[in-house]
């Protein structure tokens, strides 16, 4: 069956646990994981060293448009980092994330 995960940029702890439980409580996703960490990267013309935090999020790719409408109207980058990469799991656990999406 497969599923997705989708690695979710944001500014700081608030915006990673709005954003992902929004999501969650929306049924566009099955769960969320949020974490710190250390991102440089190109931005402006300018390297930029910035503390981030990550929302790791499990889905079916039948969300993926939604997810990312949803994620670029509230999130405050002007350029969210939204990427998606499509797994494989145990079968009880695909199956779960399924059963709890809409």
């Amino acid at each position: 069956m497969g599923f997705l995960t989708i690695y979710i940029t944001h500014p700081d702890q608030a915006t990673a646990e709005r954003i992902s439980g929004a999501l969650v409580r929306e049924k566009l996703v099955a769960c969320a994981n949020c974490f710190p960490i250390q991102s440089a990267y190109w931005w402006e013309g300018a390297v930029q060293n910035e503390a981030e935090w990550v929302s790791l999020v499990k889905t079916i790719p039948a969300h993926w448009e939604e997810l990312v409408a949803y994620v670029e109207q509230h999130h405050p980058y002007d350029l969210p980092c939204i990427m998606r990469a499509e797994v494989s799991a145990n079968a009880a656990y695909e199956q779960w994330i399924a059963e709890q999406v809409r």
